[in-house]
């Protein structure tokens, strides 16, 4: 996991549409990036809703929600249809910023041990800066946490 107070990796990624989406466009927003295993999952459907029901609140706040994993844009698509996801997903299918994010380590599941996405959220300023790194995060507390960090 990125400590706070250092400067938040750059990216490049595509949406859900096939859009791209770069750190530095969201420069003078607060940035809630939250990285997680696989769509439509329980945990993760659940982390998304509650992130899409929590939405209005923080763009009152000035921030912007966005959720990455190594799932493809169509994948994606297919999430934000499923349950009306307002907000955007990032498909990052090589791992790059999942990496430099420090998000891809080692998970035991039921005594087998596999790597794979540790459901991490950091917080960004409006100047690309961490104040707020939370790893393993619990699903379903996730987005009330990062509303009550705003």
């Amino acid at each position: 996991m990125l400590e706070t107070g250092t400067k938040a990796p750059a990216f490049s990624l595509p949406d859900q549409n096939g859009d791209m989406h770069t750190l530095e466009e969201y420069r003078g927003k607060k940035v809630i990036l939250y990285f997680y295993p696989k769509d439509s999952t329980p945990g993760c459907t659940k982390q998304a809703c509650g992130f899409a029901e929590l939405y209005p609140q923080f763009m009152e706040k000035g921030a912007v929600v966005l959720g990455v994993s190594k799932d493809s844009v169509k994948s994606h698509k297919n999430f934000e249809t499923k349950y009306g996801l307002p907000f955007t997903l990032l498909s990052d299918p090589d791992k790059e910023v999942i990496q430099a994010y420090d998000v891809w380590k080692e998970k035991k599941n039921y005594g087998k041990v596999s790597m794979g996405v540790v459901r991490t959220t950091y917080l960004i300023d409006e100047d690309g800066v961490i104040v707020k790194a939370m790893d393993k995060v619990k699903a379903a507390e996730n987005p009330q946490q990062m509303l009550e960090s705003l």
